[in-house]
């Protein structure tokens, strides 16, 4: 791992982590009853949500190909979760073997996951950094250790953005990601997505009230709100648009017949 990383408290198993309620909706066993409670409340009032879990994958990997195709060759995931593969390392090594990769969660059970992320390529170079996001000089600092921020990174924070609030929250989630965007070089790439109210508005909230109740912030947003991550930056094409969407590939049209799924996409180049 990176550096010199702090021993993480012991896991929380007294109330739910989203890391290990996305591992249950993507038919993981890196989760506790919690968890698992959690998530069958949620599955129960918004029937979206495995389909959203996978479809979040799907889109993570179009988007690492896209921009390692495009000549990115360091990439930056924060909001890792638990390992599933294929994991982003093995998605942009494929393209490019020299691709050098960090991974960052807050959650002590994806700590103890890490090993299975650092096996990439010999060629290339991945690590782990146990930080939070709010914490963006030291995880930056960390992750500087690998990555060479005078040259373009591919920065990914996927179905992470939800669970971070607005100034009136205690958080300002788009000073966070203005920050974020301020250390990368002109050529980096952004790489999110994020749940919202439009397309399924009465299952989000329930969704959204269940999160909130378990003592986990949630904030699905509209479009205008999840657009405004990008100001400043050229979107690639087809822009902000529906997970399935964007850039699908035959799986991801095959899935739509499936009923929608409630989240928004985008990767955009910094100028």
């Amino acid at each position: 791992m990176t550096g010199s990383e702090p021993v993480p408290a012991r896991v929380d198993t007294s109330r739910p982590h989203p890391a290990r309620v996305y591992d249950w909706w993507l038919g993981g066993k890196d989760n506790y009853p919690v968890d698992e409670e959690l998530a069958q409340k949620i599955l129960a009032v918004d029937d979206t949500v495995l389909r959203g879990a996978r479809a979040n994958r799907r889109f993570m990997h179009r988007a690492v190909r896209t921009v390692a195709e495009a000549g990115i060759r360091q990439f930056l995931d924060i909001g890792t979760g638990i390992p599933t593969e294929p994991n982003l390392h093995q998605v942009a090594q494929g393209v490019a073997a020299e691709s050098k990769v960090v991974y960052a969660d807050n959650d002590p059970i994806v700590l103890r996951h890490a090993e299975a992320l650092l096996h990439g390529t010999a060629e290339g170079s991945t690590d782990y950094v146990h930080a939070d996001v709010r914490d963006v000089d030291v995880l930056l600092g960390r992750a500087g250790e690998s990555l060479d921020f005078g040259r373009p990174v591919a920065l990914s924070l996927v179905a992470l953005t939800h669970y971070l609030g607005a100034d009136a929250d205690g958080d300002d989630v788009y000073g966070l990601l203005e920050m974020y965007v301020a250390a990368l070089a002109p050529g980096s790439h952004l790489i999110l997505s994020q749940v919202t109210p439009d397309l399924s508005p009465a299952a989000i909230e329930k969704a959204a009230n269940h999160f909130r109740h378990s003592g986990t912030p949630f904030f699905p947003r509209s479009l205008p709100e999840f657009s405004r991550f990008f100001d400043g930056l050229d979107l690639l094409g087809p822009g902000i648009i529906p997970v399935y969407g964007w850039r699908p590939e035959a799986v991801d049209v095959a899935a739509q017949a499936e009923g929608i799924v409630p989240v928004y996409a985008g990767v955009a180049r910094k100028p």
